[in-house]
């Protein structure tokens, strides 16, 4: 029989798509008053990996990730992901009647083997966190390097990123020995 054990902490990072600095200043700001300080953050990137979001926020999309300092436990992340889309909406603007978000907030967390975002989607591979949010193991870690899988989004397999996650995590594992 199995014993059960806490898992350790884990290390909180957010990525950002936005089409507006001051925006992002703003969301990282407001982030940083509930969660606590940043420690790491990738370059500002093109976001070119999908058109999905050009509607709602328009053209030239950028990209950031950052990494939190204070970790986390994981059943935290639905409470942080209701939050993020609390600040999204409250960034919003209104247009023809309706929101149009400014940015767009995925919040996950690193541990050892992997990456785990939340979603308020569900799907097969998505599992339910609870307060209606799912989990989405979005990259495996092995072999010294993340590893895709099938439903990973293309921007999460982008060098940059995989660079970003790669340092964040080696971070994260000296920490926590």
């Amino acid at each position: 029989m199995g014993r059960m054990h806490t898992p350790d902490p884990v290390k909180l990072i957010c990525g950002f798509i936005f089409a507006n600095q001051n925006v992002l200043q703003q969301a990282v700001e407001r982030l940083q008053v509930r969660l606590g300080n940043i420690d790491a953050h990738s370059e500002i990137f093109p976001f070119t990996h999908s058109s999905y979001y050009r509607q709602e926020m328009g053209p030239d999309l950028g990209r950031l990730f950052v990494a939190f300092e204070r970790l986390i436990r994981c059943e935290q992340l639905p409470e942080i992901k209701i939050l993020s889309n609390g600040l999204e909406e409250n960034l919003a603007v209104s247009s023809a009647g309706r929101l149009k978000r400014r940015i767009n907030i995925d919040p996950g967390y690193l541990e050892a083997s992997k990456l785990v975002l939340a979603s308020t989607k569900n799907f097969s591979h998505r599992i339910y966190l609870g307060r209606g949010i799912y989990g989405e193991v979005t990259l495996q870690y092995r072999a010294d390097r993340f590893h895709p899988l099938p439903w990973t989004y293309p921007d999460y397999q982008d060098p940059q990123v995989l660079d970003f996650l790669k340092r964040t995590r080696r971070a994260y594992m000296k920490r926590i020995r």
